[in-house]
């Protein structure tokens, strides 16, 4: 007769019941949410005074804040990628960024027993036959994985140990199960775009970033690409270990520096006026490389790299990333992207239509200018660069091109580049510069479309990069 595990027979029942309650938690707390900014609508539809309603949209989205900062503090997993979206200073209601801001490197980290575990099983040794040194404190926690410190036997260089935390994969797809849900309902009921394909392409990508191998071969890929394209890569892309790298695990290079958001406490703590020249051409000079090592990935090679948010970004002699995220367009979408590109650093808004159509963003207009709301409305989504005095993007407030023209279908391969340069827009932002990533794009748009046989609808431009400062402008 065998003994019956009791204790493995609750940890079963218990995996098998949380995303239940993971579901349960998540509906009950969305429709709080959304009842109250629908409720609220109707009563603030009864106050003529502008400035009366303004202060009361104001105390809604304080405490719509304070209930989306609940729910993904105590959920977590992917809703702190949520929270990574929501929280950027370009794009969600002010209350909303000043709360979530705070959460956007808060991932609880795993209990280190459990770490030793995964890593154990993963490489088939214990960690004192692999390593010399390992730090049971980690570096930081995020949505998927933690990051710790070691030394490899034999090798003196500081090494950085990324281990995937136990159960998240199957918690994390429930979640964006959820979401797809809710992103179905609110574009048939309050927003025209097409927000079910959005969470269709993000269930693909986190997908991907369950897979260590994946990631490791795609910071290669990126690394040759970069060093190849240019005499001096603009970022520094850490080289993995591949003798050490499965599914669950990944080591490579420590990489020492700064987060990017630090960058001004860092030029205080020198002596550095983080508001005066040298800041700004300091500034000027990481995001220049940043978004230039993005415009060749995305234009020249259709692979990328998907998640440029502030916690993925170092500050050091080269800027490092994380490259759990990576995507790689078809040609026909980057070529198509590039002429997005062009149109948008040209003002042409006879090109951003004919754009539109190619990549498959199917539209549909609610007002006259149709070409003229179109091109804002591809600014808006495709371009870094704030409108002149404003300094909180509102895609869908009433005046909004979004609300103007529908989007009725987006293609959800383009959602990472979509993704990529709000991401890009925040961080601009958050560093105090404002620029224009088409702008700095355009001669390598050109460039793409030339070596593909196209015919690029823009001038030559003999310079590859002339007159950048011209692109960036301090807020």
């Amino acid at each position: 007769m065998h003994a019956i595990d009791f204790k493995e027979i609750q940890e079963k029942l218990s995996d098998g019941f949380r995303p239940w309650q993971r579901s349960f938690q998540f509906w009950a707390r969305a429709s709080d949410i959304y009842t109250g900014y629908k409720v609220f609508q109707l009563r603030v539809s009864f106050v003529k005074d502008v400035k009366k309603q303004e202060e009361m949209w104001e105390t809604q989205h304080e405490l719509a804040a304070h209930k989306i900062y609940a729910m993904c503090s105590d959920l977590g997993g992917f809703f702190l990628k949520v929270a990574q979206i929501l929280g950027k200073p370009d794009l969600a209601p002010a209350a909303w960024v000043r709360k979530l801001v705070t959460l956007c490197d808060q991932a609880p980290a795993t209990p280190f027993d459990s770490i030793r575990l995964v890593l154990e099983k993963e490489l088939g040794k214990s960690i004192d036959e692999v390593f010399e040194s390992f730090d049971d404190k980690p570096l930081g926690s995020a949505s998927i994985a933690q990051v710790h410190r070691a030394r490899v036997k034999g090798d003196k260089r500081d090494v950085v140990v990324k281990v995937q935390h136990p159960g998240v994969e199957k918690l994390m797809m429930t979640d964006i199960r959820n979401l797809q849900i809710f992103a179905l309902y609110m574009q048939k009921t309050d927003i025209k775009f097409d927000l079910f394909s959005i969470t269709k392409e993000m269930e693909k990508q986190i997908g991907y970033e369950f897979d260590f191998k994946r990631e490791a071969n795609a910071m290669e890929k990126i690394r040759r690409f970069l060093y190849d394209n240019n005499r001096k890569s603009p970022v520094l892309v850490p080289r993995v270990l591949p003798q050490l790298v499965t599914r669950r695990v990944l080591v490579m290079d420590y990489i020492n520096g700064i987060p990017i958001l630090r960058l001004g406490d860092e030029m205080a703590k020198r002596g550095i006026n983080p508001r005066g020249r040298m800041a700004e051409a300091a500034k000027l000079n990481i995001l220049s490389s940043l978004s230039k090592a993005y415009g060749q990935m995305i234009l020249k090679s259709g692979f990328f790299h998907a998640d440029p948010h502030p916690g993925n970004i170092l500050i050091c002699k080269g800027s490092g990333a994380n490259y759990g995220q990576v995507k790689e367009l078809p040609d026909h979408l980057r070529l198509g992207y590039a002429n997005l590109v062009i149109s948008i650093a040209d003002n042409n808004a006879s090109l951003a239509s004919q754009s539109f159509r190619e990549l498959g963003i199917v539209t549909f207009a609610k007002c006259e200018n149709e070409q003229q709301e179109l091109l804002q409305l591809a600014k808006t989504m495709f371009d870094t660069k704030m409108p002149p005095g404003v300094s909180v993007l509102q895609p869908f407030s009433e005046d909004s091109s979004i609300k103007k023209i529908s989007v009725e279908g987006f293609p959800e391969e383009l959602f990472s580049v979509l993704r990529t340069v709000i991401l890009l827009r925040g961080l601009s932002v958050g560093i105090g510069l404002n620029y224009s990533c088409a702008q700095q794009w355009k001669p390598i748009a050109e460039e793409a479309l030339l070596a593909s046989g196209r015919h690029s609808p823009g001038r030559k431009q003999k310079g590859r990069f002339s007159s950048l400062r011209r692109l960036y402008t301090r807020d």
